[in-house]
């Protein structure tokens, strides 16, 4: 299959590329630098110039495929809410490009917050404005109805593995700078994760087989306490391990805090069954144990 991938020189979306390309599909991937569009090439991918804001690329693109991965999106927090405007336009512009051949789009959605309290599922709906992407995945499920094949992944909050930048790296760095790893009250509330390979094939799997209107849950661990996860980190960089109080958290971590202290643990069980997926990467401890988080980048 030729699959158009918005996102592909991403974290995620690269490793998409590779699990894509690897399994004999060709892959247009959106790149808007050169920068980007070396990477795509590099992973064996077709590059096609464009962005998420200039929706005849998208179009293009969606028009020259059979299906679209749209795993693009501007992670600016102090632009959230342009982001998701410009996400739902881009999920809006390629859906009707899509709509009546019953070709698949798969969008990337989060799943932090989903149920608080208990464990989250592939059947839970997050609450109107509850996660930045909401609009957007409601708006790619209802194009079921419209004879497109549409599916939202919903991510944990760490896609770990070597070359990550994200939560975990930023703890990380945050711990570096304090001097000491942390975490909150008595860290046991739990934070998904995947690792970046594990991903890589969930997003090949449901954009081959999942139904029309799924909901899948891109998450390998249900749950990692907060407490084994700073101790990791404090055996990597050699740091006094602690708990700090819910109050001192904003000071200690700064606008992570807040996610940091969430219980959050999600369900993967659905997801499981459905593609007869089974993650092989190493778990987020196993993964911060290996201790290329703790090796210094040039």
């Amino acid at each position: 299959m030729r699959i158009f991938l918005t996102g592909a020189s991403g974290w995620i979306g690269s490793a998409a590329v590779s699990e894509l390309v690897g399994s004999g599909h060709e892959v247009l991937g959106l790149a808007r630098s050169d920068a980007s569009a070396a990477a795509i090439d590099a992973l064996g991918a077709e590059v096609l110039r464009g962005d998420l804001d200039d929706l005849g690329s998208l179009r293009t693109g969606a028009s020259a495929s059979d299906g679209v991965i749209h795993m693009g999106y501007n992670h600016d927090f102090s632009r959230m809410d342009a982001a998701a405007r410009t996400d739902l336009q881009a999920v809006e512009a390629m859906g009707a490009v899509l709509a009546g051949s019953e070709r698949p789009l798969l969008i990337a959605g989060g799943a932090l917050g989903l149920a608080p309290g208990r464990v989250g599922t592939e059947r839970d709906m997050p609450a109107a404005g509850g996660h930045a992407r909401t609009a957007s995945a409601d708006a790619t499920l209802a194009l079921a109805d419209r004879g497109v094949r549409s599916m939202v992944a919903r991510f944990a909050p760490t896609v770990h593995g070597d070359g990550d930048h994200g939560f975990v790296a930023r703890l990380v760095a945050i711990a570096r700078e304090k001097g000491v790893s942390a975490y909150i009250a008595d860290g046991g509330n739990r934070w998904p994760a995947i690792h970046r390979s594990d991903a890589g094939v969930l997003l090949r799997l449901a954009f081959l087989d999942a139904p029309a209107g799924s909901v899948l849950h891109a998450i390998a661990e249900e749950g990692v306490p907060t407490r084994e996860i700073a101790e990791a980190i404090g055996r990597g960089l050699g740091l006094l391990v602690a708990s700090i109080d819910a109050e001192q958290a904003d000071a200690h971590f700064g606008w992570l805090g807040r996610f940091f202290g969430a219980d959050a643990p999600i369900s993967n069980t659905l997801t499981r069954d459905m593609l007869a997926w089974q993650p092989t990467g190493p778990g987020l401890i196993a993964d911060l144990d290996a201790g290329h988080y703790f090796q210094t980048r040039v």
